[in-house]
């Protein structure tokens, strides 16, 4: 069994949920890479990677939740999805960042520009084409009953069916991942 990652906005496939995950799971492979800032590069990526590694379930958390809900015909976990990551200008500002974790890259630092900010826009406002009912079955979203920076709860409800609260933030902790994720990705992967 194969899990896929998808990390949140300046983070890394280095990040502590990945490898709470492999803790938690220890019978299923976690691969968590490290996702491209700009979307223009991001979307294209990890369609390849979901094809080269044809995971059993993808488990995306905020920003990553975003991408993962775009990978169509896999299973998929959305955890808090950062669906408006443009209009997010508390999160997606211009100017540069720090990396919350490790890059495989070793970049410590990135840029957000006007153009990346234009491309999630643009990439926003497709986003939820191409669903299919296999989707609309077998897609997940878990939503933290204290996350104070996304509110998507309503908008997945207007493509997706299997919505659920949990007692968490936006951000994941070893708790949160016991007591909501794996449970449901156990059961989603029939183990």
């Amino acid at each position: 069994m194969k899990i896929l990652y998808f990390h949140g906005f300046a983070s890394s496939g280095a990040t502590g949920t990945a490898e709470f995950l492999r803790k938690l799971m220890p019978e299923v492979e976690v691969v968590s890479p490290d996702i491209p800032v700009d979307p223009v590069e991001a979307l294209p990526y990890l369609k390849q990677l979901c094809e080269q590694e044809k995971p059993d379930l993808i488990i995306g958390t905020s920003m990553g939740a975003m991408y993962a809900q775009q990978m169509y015909g896999y299973k998929k976990i959305l955890v808090n999805p950062a669906f408006n990551m443009s209009t997010m200008s508390k999160v997606l500002k211009t100017g540069e960042h720090k990396f919350l974790n490790g890059r495989k890259d070793g970049q410590k630092t990135f840029k957000i520009t006007k153009d990346i900010i234009q491309h999630h826009n643009q990439m926003e406002r497709q986003q939820f084409k191409g669903i299919t009912d296999f989707d609309r079955e077998n897609t997940y979203g878990l939503f933290g009953i204290h996350d104070t920076t996304v509110n998507t709860y309503d908008l997945f409800k207007k493509h997706y069916k299997n919505a659920q609260r949990f007692d968490g933030e936006h951000h994941l902790n070893e708790k949160a991942l016991r007591q909501a994720v794996v449970p449901l990705a156990k059961q989603m992967l029939g183990l």
